[in-house]
């Protein structure tokens, strides 16, 4: 453990006691949802636990949607919290809740541990569940006279869980080896376990032997690189659609993929790898269904012998429906319109990005846009709010990510909507001298909410949508000490972009979208 994310608070002074005397960093936020979301951020990034520690109470309440976000994204998370001392309980003690029922249904594991001595047992035990089949974050709360009081001859645990990695049923993968081979259209999907999994090795072997086409979602993205002859994602509708053999590796069929039921040709077959049998055959049956590490499966194909001598004709027409996608969005992208078209808007960071830059999306549609543009070419370097759909995660993600990679770019793509609701982390980034760049879509609206609106009760009729598109944010983060631009001409954003990363301090740049392009249904080929 390298870092504490927190929210100062009374009821966890020993915690940082013993983090000054451990060495680790304490870095502290203005809000405790982002102390959530930067040790979820912190996990997707390094595969490792991110930790918070919070406040009793309302602490705990701040922190609520951080934890659940973390839950929905399979985040391994440790949150540690305080509470009102045990000679208090149900006195009315300051801040007293019953926090660990509050929080049980959004983590794999949540307990209190009432004796010093057992502190770190517990400790141990909550990683254990963390870390374990799908990941995902455990809550801890701990008195605060337990947390006074003093033990001596306690162990730190070592050795308390396994990295073991289970493989799938031998004869199961057989099986699917052969489907695989016979099938005329098959298409590899690898979602969030992929990246869980660190199988982006094994996934670059598998479609370089079958040769089929191979489309990412989640935190999947990145584990193949977006040059690479078989990964593909603006022909995903059209491959889907005449697919006949699915091998859905770590992913989750839900409202991201239509719950499994959606664009989907009749009569697919699936072979769905997962850590948990508990998401195989979720929302849509499969023919196979494989218990087992996504990337330790898809050794087992390759062993199997998954391949093919040559490239089927069915992957080149794939290709050719990728390129006419793209092609078609070559329009928006290339177009000098004011105000600024979302397509151009993408296209401008992803040509300025250095390649190994790690991008946080969140917002709705600006993000959804981007993300066919601005494409990861490292797994852990696309991070999004998730199944979640959680807004709001941007600087704690960022601030995370600078952490873990210091010598990257990093980049948040915000709607505007998101960017108020956690604005005053710049503050944190600036005071702990973590620099990154917000770049705002700024369409003066709740976009994705607007657009549905109007489209169900008709124009003009989105109550509680609008926002203001003169709101200076820009100058709000300058105000803080950090570097702010307004871009309002297309030409304009890659010059605002090399000043804001120049800077070297946390940086906003305020961008003018055409309002009525944000429609991110028309982009998806």
């Amino acid at each position: 453990m390298r870092y504490l994310f927190t929210l100062s608070g009374g009821h966890i002074a020993p915690i940082y006691d013993g983090c000054v005397d451990l060495g680790i960093e304490i870095v502290d936020f203005r809000h405790e949802q982002n102390a959530a979301h930067a040790a979820d951020g912190w996990a997707r990034v390094t595969l490792t636990p991110g930790v918070a520690a919070v406040t009793a109470g309302p602490g705990v309440t701040d922190a609520v949607t951080g934890i659940a976000n973390a839950m929905y994204a399979n985040s391994p998370v440790l949150v540690l919290s305080g509470k009102n001392p045990v000679f208090e309980f149900e006195m009315g003690s300051l801040q007293e809740m019953d926090q660990v029922t509050l929080v049980s249904s959004i983590t794999k594991w949540a307990k209190t541990c009432y004796d010093t001595r057992r502190l770190a047992d517990y400790t141990s035990t909550a990683l254990r569940h963390a870390m374990s089949g799908r990941k995902g974050p455990v809550f801890l709360d701990v008195p605060l006279d337990v947390q006074f009081n003093s033990a001596a001859g306690v162990d730190v645990p070592v050795d308390y869980r396994t990295d073991a990695e289970p493989a799938g049923d031998p004869d199961l993968v057989k099986v699917a080896a052969q489907m695989l081979r016979e099938a005329e259209h098959p298409v590899i999907f690898g979602g969030a376990g992929i990246r869980w999994s660190a199988a982006e090795g094994a996934l670059a072997a598998l479609a370089e032997a079958a040769k089929a086409p191979v489309f990412l979602n989640s935190l999947g993205r990145g584990s193949l690189p977006p040059d690479h002859p078989y990964f593909f994602s603006a022909a995903r509708k059209a491959a889907l659609g005449k697919c006949d053999v699915l091998l859905a590796l770590g992913v989750d069929w839900d409202f991201r993929l239509g719950f499994g039921q959606k664009s989907f040709a009749p009569g697919m077959r699936v072979i769905q790898v997962d850590v948990d049998a508990v998401h195989i055959g979720r929302n849509r049956a499969v023919e196979l269904g494989i218990v087992g590490d996504p990337g330790k499966v898809m050794e087992q194909l390759l062993e199997a012998g998954v391949g093919a001598d040559q490239e089927p004709a069915w992957t080149a027409e794939i290709r050719e429906e990728e390129q006419r996608v793209l092609a078609k969005a070559e329009e928006g992208m290339q177009s000098d319109a004011v105000p600024i078209h979302p397509q151009r808007f993408a296209r401008e960071i992803r040509d300025f990005l250095d390649p190994d830059a790690i991008v946080v999306g969140d917002g709705g549609d600006i993000v959804g846009i981007s993300a066919s543009i601005v494409q990861a070419r490292y797994p852990g370097h696309w991070l999004d709010p998730g199944p979640f759909g959680t807004l709001g995660v941007g600087p704690g993600f960022a601030i995370a990510a600078k952490l873990a990679k210091p010598d990257k770019q990093v980049c948040i793509i915000y709607g505007d909507g998101s960017f108020g609701l956690n604005a005053m982390e710049y503050e944190t980034a600036i005071r702990h001298k973590l620099p990154f760049v917000g770049v705002i879509g700024n369409d003066g609206a709740w976009g994705q909410i607007k657009v549905a609106q109007e489209a169900l009760y008709g124009p003009g009729n989105a109550p509680a949508s609008q926002l203001g598109t003169d709101v200076p944010y820009e100058k709000m983060v300058e105000g803080l000490g950090g570097y702010g631009e307004r871009v309002e001409k297309p030409n304009e954003l890659r010059p605002a972009l090399e000043r804001a990363f120049e800077s070297g301090v946390p940086a906003c740049i305020n961008v003018i979208v055409d309002p009525s392009l944000m429609q991110r249904s028309s982009y998806l080929g």
